[in-house]
């Protein structure tokens, strides 16, 4: 009896001792100043796509204005791909496919979805970070004529192993490469994953390099500091990821951090270049927000998401800050996609009501939503 009350007695000092020390490596931060100004547009110009049970993740939209998006994994959701079909979710491409109970024999069923985009091949790709590479990471792409599965491609675990978080993803105009956001939110050594669609093989670039490693700030959403069971604050790597129209420049940040980068595509293409000359190529493009998504449009603006402030904002291709439109409605905004007719899609997650609460209180700030509102340029459909 001795021995179990000194054993319990080491473990709770353990604990805490552990505890003491994520606060003091992980704890404390600033808070960025606010960035936003007068938007350009008041919220009426806001308008809904649909209302939802669980807050949404990544959205894309094709040239024919078909709608996809994700149901945010943290949310726990009965599906994890759904296409809005007369207003109404619809499972994407099929029931099977949303999780292992129920797919078929050799089905690369989904896992932890949390984005998706369409390319200009008309394919649907969607990237599953398979509950931070405790499962197989995949990405699995869909031809939207006919719906079918084309590719479905497994990463190895020197790319996306434990602790990892394949998050959000470019696909070249192209469609030979695709370009990933790894986050790793758990062990903070975040990079960004180059795919090669026709030699199906990937690697990790810029592993660990600063300007894709998170920033010490505190994220303050509406209502709530981020902060893990009030002991770390909760700090995100690269995440926001987009590339120009063109496809020679992709845009990257992390989302707890103050800059936005760029770096000449092909640079990220040559496997042949050292890391110092791939470091050289990177330019410090503009100050941002705190973000989570961004995308780009054909004149070559950057559009942020900007979750503290329940604002969109736009950088100018000289990097000036604009405040598109702001209004409360916009709880964290998360995933864009511009669509068809100059439409850019925007997805609330609304993740201070959903990350490390109780499922009571994230149904309690139902219904969750997604907009769409036209910033005046447009942009290419699915991204």
């Amino acid at each position: 009896m001795k021995l179990v009350r000194t054993l319990l007695i080491v473990a709770v000092f353990v604990a805490v001792a552990v505890l003491a020390a994520m606060r003091i490596l992980l704890g404390g931060g600033d808070r960025l100043p606010d960035l936003t100004s007068t938007p350009i547009y008041d919220g009426s110009v806001l308008e809904t796509v649909v209302e939802l049970d669980y807050p949404p993740g990544n959205i894309a939209v094709s040239e024919s204005g078909r709608v996809f998006f994700t149901l945010h994994p943290d949310g726990k959701p009965p599906v994890k791909v759904v296409e809005l079909v007369d207003g109404k979710p619809v499972p994407y491409p099929n029931a099977e496919y949303q999780g292992e109970q129920g797919a078929g024999e050799g089905i690369p069923y989904f896992q932890s979805i949390l984005s998706l985009r369409i390319d200009r091949q008309n394919r649907l790709w969607v990237l599953d970070f398979a509950d931070f590479g405790r499962g197989q990471p995949r990405i699995n792409a869909f031809d939207l004529g006919t719906d079918e599965l084309l590719m479905s491609y497994e990463f190895p675990p020197d790319v996306a192993g434990l602790g990892s978080m394949l998050n959000d993803f470019q696909v070249s105009p192209d469609g030979t490469k695709v370009y990933i956001a790894e986050t790793s939110p758990l062990i903070h050594r975040p990079a960004i994953v180059v795919l090669d669609v026709k030699t199906r093989t990937s690697r990790r670039v810029l592993d660990g390099h600063y300007t894709v490693k998170p920033r010490p700030y505190i994220i303050q959403a509406p209502g709530r500091d981020m902060v893990v069971y009030g002991l770390v604050e909760l700090r995100i790597g690269v995440d926001s990821i987009a590339l120009d129209r063109d496809g020679d420049w992709l845009y990257y940040g992390p989302v707890t951090g103050d800059r936005l980068y760029r770096i000449p595509r092909r640079v990220l293409d040559d496997e042949s270049l050292a890391p110092h000359l791939v470091d050289a190529a990177i330019e410090s493009f503009a100050a941002k927000t705190l973000s989570d998504g961004i995308t780009t449009d054909l004149e070559g603006n950057v559009y942020l998401s900007d979750m503290e402030h329940s604002a969109v904002l736009s950088l100018s291709p000289d990097g000036e800050l604009t405040t598109l439109v702001k209004d409360e409605r916009l709880r964290w905004p998360d995933g864009f996609s511009f669509g068809p007719n100059g439409w850019l899609y925007v997805t609330c997650s609304s993740l201070q009501h959903v990350l490390f609460v109780s499922g009571e209180t994230m149904r309690a700030n139902a219904p969750y939503h997604i907009y769409r509102f036209k910033p005046g340029p447009v942009g290419v459909p699915g991204h």
